[in-house]
């Protein structure tokens, strides 16, 4: 299996511990993750060759960073070195019915300051067959957005599959450029998209026919079908898109499936019950970690490899942290019906 090379920004994260809130904190817990390097971590726990691509600063801080990847076997070899620090966000996890809240820090860090022309993208593209980015980079600057495009042609160039997931996040674009006006570019070049009708309609103005996509606490998975068709009409070099579909009863308890479109056929998922959460952040690199895995182990069943993505980020909703640390066994034995929990010995 030819590598996958994953292309974005790892920071800090800070979580008051037992659930606490913010104001009740004398301490944090330390985590490292961010959407592309999560993917990697998801793929290197699958056996995968990953290579994760950012620009870290020269200090300790950023050294953890790079241990954390090193120790999860995500290689390092093209990550440079440079800006003024680490990015930070803060997690307040909730529960039942107080939502989690995540404040960022991460204005002047080494990829909000990366430059086009700083990677050499053709070398890291030696001996690579699959390319993810997220709607997050091009969001942190345009210097981070320009060398996103620069990545994204040299793979289309060099005959390497892209992928992306839109991730929008409204707390990120303020340097002035609108996502309308930079991700059309982007996603353009892309293979594979992942993403919602919240990242349909603020990054592309596209709107789903119905007027609600969700029904009470249940989702409608065929609500979503007109996005994804229009996402593929937008964007034709797509083969596949795929989307989400996540339920919110509580912050502990969240209904979760997806469905993908190929051009031709609509693909669903079983609707899993994940009802008491651990930790939801990263629930949707898992997603993606598990597609791209699914995608490559399973190259003529796409009903297969979006079951496993699925399943895949639902059993990330167990695990504490950014990353999902989990096994292809485990997974495939959550997509075979068992759910029983009962310990392996």
């Amino acid at each position: 299996m030819k590598k996958v090379v994953t292309f974005g920004e790892i920071m800090l994260r800070l979580t008051p511990p037992a659930m606490q809130r913010f104001s009740q904190a004398n301490s944090f817990d330390v985590v490292y993750g961010g959407g592309e390097s999560n993917v990697a971590v998801s793929l290197a726990n699958y056996g995968v060759p990953v290579e994760f691509v950012s620009r870290l600063p020269k200090n300790d801080i950023g050294e953890c960073a790079l241990m954390e990847m090193r120790k999860r076997n995500v290689g390092v070899n093209h990550i440079i070195r440079g800006g003024e620090r680490l990015g930070i966000y803060f997690l307040e996890i909730g529960a039942v019915s107080r939502g989690s809240k995540v404040v960022y820090d991460r204005a002047h860090s080494g990829m909000a300051s990366i430059q086009a022309g700083m990677i050499d993208w053709e070398k890291v593209f030696e001996g690579a067959g699959w390319f993810h980015w997220t709607g997050i980079t091009p969001a942190l600057s345009q210097g981070a957005a320009d060398a996103c495009l620069e990545a994204i042609k040299t793979a289309n160039r060099m005959g390497v599959t892209v992928s992306t997931d839109l991730n929008y996040r409204k707390n990120l674009w303020n340097y002035g450029k609108k996502p309308g006006e930079i991700m059309p570019a982007l996603v353009e070049g892309c293979d594979v998209i992942l993403g919602n009708e919240e990242d349909a309609e603020k990054h592309f103005g596209l709107h789903p026919e119905a007027v609600d996509v969700t029904q009470g606490h249940s989702v409608d998975s065929h609500a979503y079908h007109s996005v994804l068709k229009q996402l593929m009409e937008m964007f034709p070099r797509a083969k596949k898109v795929i989307t989400t579909l996540r339920g919110s009863i509580s912050a502990s308890h969240n209904s979760w499936s997806g469905v993908m479109y190929d051009g031709k056929e609509f693909y669903g998922t079983t609707t899993y019950q994940i009802t008491h959460i651990v930790d939801r952040v990263g629930g949707g690199d898992s997603f993606m970690g598990g597609l791209i895995y699914g995608l490559l182990a399973y190259p003529n069943d796409d009903q297969k490899a979006l079951d496993f993505a699925v399943a895949a980020s639902c059993l990330k909703h167990t695990i504490y942290g950014d990353a999902n640390l989990v096994t292809v066994d485990e997974v495939e034995k959550l997509m075979e019906g068992d759910a029983s929990g009962r310990v392996s010995r």
